[in-house]
């Protein structure tokens, strides 16, 4: 069968994490911008890489600092867009999935009327991707809340925080109404729970109750993606609106029914956020973990309602490695993934950062996503993070990444050819960035260099890797040539 012949492919971004111009053109601090680059932190240990208490806010407010805040300057995409956009096409992206920051539209989230300078920024952006016939994908909330909100209300276990987020999307729907037609509301909206500020501004020493402040702050995120689906809907005829889950694909450790049952656990947990917004309404499994776990989410008069009536067009997901689960820990060597930790896979070779390497868990979470929820998919993030070395004359040989992706696309193909509806694949990311966990520019991605360490120091010149025109040969054939 092989890929659709309007299959998306692209790369994926996001704005706190190359944008920089932290602090110019009226933009306002986002949770992002308080985010700290540890060095003496072992990278592996994500609990300590993402901690964060009112006095770290507090001190990294007091300082104008890029140094150890690394998502404030990011790669300079805010002034480079045009040379950036200018190598995505020619790598052939016929999409490129970015996002708008909140805090560069309404500062403070609570502004009457956007931030000018900010909206015609992405409007340059869109312009320059619609001058090389790349389709806009963009991503609503993607980490980058306005800071603001996070102080005043504690971030989305407020239920005013949907006002002021449909305010904002709606600004953003009826501005690019001509520009997008596909948007996706939360970034991995599963993580709330996995790291609570990053995800919906909650700080843990600002709760008294951080689990129950976790799943209000999904409840409200639920209704104002519902919300604003039925707004975009509206608003932009023709428009698709998409969720996006974080997939983490779980196996168990053993035959033993006692890890099979602890794995399927972990996976129920991984899809409910999900589940929600495909189905418009909350799992069993799940409001009975509400109940034995004293969890009391506050609905108000129609919500469920409002759930049920505005489910998404299409899911989309990260998929970076897989975990095994066991009803011991004691049984499993533990290492790193996607802000997680987890079991290791024996039968698994794992990247510098301790992230295992599972092309065909890429295959079995096509089959399971689609299976669940018979809707379109997106894969939107996907890659590996290594180190690179830049030559004398100005090369990267990276065949290991070239082997990464043709491995995964591969078994994606193969995931098609069994049936799965599949729309577009955006690799994260196309390009070096500050990563999201560590906030270290060491941890490289990208199909193109950035000259930039993790301390900031670097010409910012951008320079292709010989993946580059691997995957420009892999969309010129749409995926038929892999070698």
């Amino acid at each position: 069968m092989g890929l659709r012949k309007d299959f998306l492919w692209g790369g994926a971004i996001a704005a706190n994490q190359v944008e920089g111009a932290w602090n110019v053109d009226g933009k306002g601090p986002s949770v992002a911008d308080v985010a700290t680059y540890k060095p003496n932190v072992d990278v592996k240990d994500y609990k300590k890489q993402v901690q964060i208490t009112q006095d770290s806010i507090k001190q990294a407010m007091a300082t104008k600092d890029t140094t150890y805040y690394p998502k404030r300057r990011g790669i300079d995409f805010y002034h480079r867009y045009p040379e950036d956009i200018k190598l995505f096409a020619e790598m052939g992206f016929k999409t490129l999935r970015i996002s708008i920051a909140w805090s560069r539209l309404y500062p403070t989230g609570e502004e009457e009327e956007p931030n000018q300078a900010g909206v015609d920024f992405y409007k340059a952006v869109f312009k320059e991707m619609h001058k090389y016939h790349i389709e806009p994908l963009v991503t609503l909330s993607h980490y980058e809340m306005p800071l603001a909100l996070a102080q005043k209300y504690n971030g989305w276990a407020d239920r005013r925080i949907i006002d002021l987020f449909v305010r904002f999307c709606r600004t953003c729907f009826t501005t690019y109404r001509d520009d997008v037609k596909y948007w996706l509301t939360f970034n991995e909206i599963d993580s709330v729970t996995r790291h609570p500020f990053t995800s919906a501004g909650i700080i843990p020493d600002q709760s008294d109750n951080l689990l129950q402040d976790e799943y209000q702050a999904f409840h409200h995120q639920f209704v104002a993606s519902a919300l604003v689906t039925k707004i975009c809907h509206e608003l932009i005829p023709g428009s698709q609106v998409g969720c996006m889950l974080t997939k983490l694909t779980d196996y168990a450790n053993s035959a033993d029914p006692r890890d099979v049952l602890a794995s399927f656990n972990k996976n129920t947990m991984n899809y409910f956020p999900a589940d929600v917004q495909v189905f418009g309404r909350y799992p069993e499994l799940i409001l009975n973990y509400f109940k034995k776990n004293n969890l009391h989410i506050v609905m108000a008069d129609g919500d469920l309602e409002i759930l049920a009536a505005n489910t998404v067009d299409f899911v989309s997901f990260s998929y970076y490695m897989s975990m095994v689960s066991s009803y011991d820990e004691n049984n499993l060597t533990l290492t790193s993934g996607n802000t997680v930790v987890g079991g290791k896979n024996p039968y698994l070779k794992s990247t510098d950062w301790g992230w295992t390497v599972d092309p065909v868990g890429l295959r079995i979470s096509l089959l399971q996503l689609y299976d669940r929820y018979h809707k379109p998919l997106f894969i939107v993030e996907n890659g590996m993070g290594a180190q690179d070395e830049l030559t004398s004359d100005g090369k990267i040989h990276d065949d290991y990444r070239i082997d990464y992706f043709r491995s995964h696309f591969e078994e994606m193909i193969k995931a098609v050819d069994a049936g799965v509806d599949l729309m577009g694949y955006t690799s994260w990311a196309p390009i070096d960035l500050v990563s999201a966990s560590t906030s270290q520019m060491s941890k490289r991605y990208g199909f193109i260099y950035v000259d930039e360490d993790d301390l900031g120091r670097g010409s910012l010149n951008r320079y292709k890797k010989d993946s580059f025109t691997w995957y420009q040969k892999v969309i010129r054939s749409n995926g038929e040539d892999l070698a």
